[in-house]
C-alpha cells in the first residue's frame, strides 16, 4: 500500500438468507399452514419457510397418522407457487428429537439464519420438549398466536423463562444478525382450520394425495432425495 493511501473498502457482507422452520405432522397440510407461513414471512422479513414434515410425533396418537408420502404430498400441494419448501429431512438426518434436528440443520446449512416457528399451543407444552432451553439457545423462536391457547401458553414454565428474551417483531426483523435466545410473539386474525377437521370431512385424502403426486416418484424439495412410498411411520420426532 502506498504511503497515506486509504485502504480500499471491500464489498459489503452479503446478508445470509433467513429461513423460518415450521415443524409438524402435516396430517394433512392445509391452508392454515400456508397462511401462517406467509404471515411469518412478511412479519419477520424471511426469504423462505421450510416445512419439516415429521416422520412421526410422540405427542400425537398413532391412530389416524397417514403415511409420510401422503403427508408430504399434501404439503407440496399446499406450498405450490409460494416461497415454502416442504422437506422430510428429519428422516435423512436420523434425528429423533427437535433439539437434535435443529442442531444438525444449523451445522449443515451454515450460510443460513434460522428462526423456529410454532403456534402458541406448542409454547404451552414447550417445557415438555427434550432440552427445550437448548432449542431456544440454538435459534430464535417466533410464536404465532392461536385462539384458545394463549392463556396456557403465556402461563407456561417455558414462557416464564423466555419472557426476558422477548423482542418486538419489527426490531427482530431489522437486526443485521440474529442471535439466540430471542422470542417474538406474532398475532394475526385467527385461522380455525385444523387437520383433524379435514380428516373427518375427507377420510380418503391420504390415498388420493399420494396417488396424485405419484407413489415412489416424489423428491424432497430441499435434499432432492426420493420420498419413500412405503413408510407409514418412521422414528418418532418432535418434540
Amino acid at each position: 500500500m502506498l504511503p497515506n493511501a486509504s485502504p480500499i473498502a471491500g464489498p459489503p457482507r452479503q446478508a445470509l438468507p433467513r429461513i423460518g422452520l415450521l415443524g409438524g405432522s402435516f396430517n394433512p397440510a392445509h391452508g392454515g399452514h400456508r397462511r401462517i407461513s406467509l404471515f411469518a414471512m412478511r412479519a419477520l422479513d424471511l426469504d423462505e419457510v421450510w416445512w419439516l414434515v415429521s416422520p412421526g410425533n410422540p405427542l400425537k396418537p398413532k391412530e389416524g397418522m397417514a403415511p409420510l408420502a401422503a403427508r408430504y404430498a399434501s404439503a407440496v400441494r399446499q406450498a405450490r407457487r409460494a416461497p415454502i419448501r416442504p422437506t422430510a429431512i428429519e428422516r435423512e438426518l436420523g434425528t429423533r428429537y427437535t433439539v437434535d434436528t435443529l442442531a444438525k440443520l444449523v451445522r449443515r446449512y451454515r450460510r443460513r439464519e434460522f428462526v423456529w416457528l410454532m403456534g402458541s399451543d406448542n409454547l404451552a407444552q414447550f417445557h415438555r420438549w427434550r432440552d427445550w432451553r437448548r432449542i431456544a439457545r440454538t435459534m430464535p423462536i417466533a410464536v404465532i398466536a392461536r385462539p384458545g391457547y394463549d392463556g396456557d401458553a403465556f402461563a407456561s414454565p417455558a414462557m416464564a423463562w423466555l419472557r426476558r428474551y422477548r423482542i418486538p417483531a419489527a426490531g427482530f426483523a431489522n437486526r443485521s444478525r440474529w442471535s439466540a435466545p430471542a422470542l417474538v410473539i406474532l398475532r394475526f386474525d385467527p385461522d380455525h382450520r385444523s387437520a383433524t377437521a379435514l380428516r373427518r370431512a375427507d377420510p380418503d385424502w391420504a390415498t388420493r394425495d399420494a396417488k396424485a403426486a405419484g407413489y415412489g416418484q416424489m423428491r424432497d424439495r430441499l435434499t432432492h432425495r426420493p420420498i419413500p412410498a412405503d413408510i407409514a411411520r418412521g422414528k418418532a420426532t418432535r418434540p
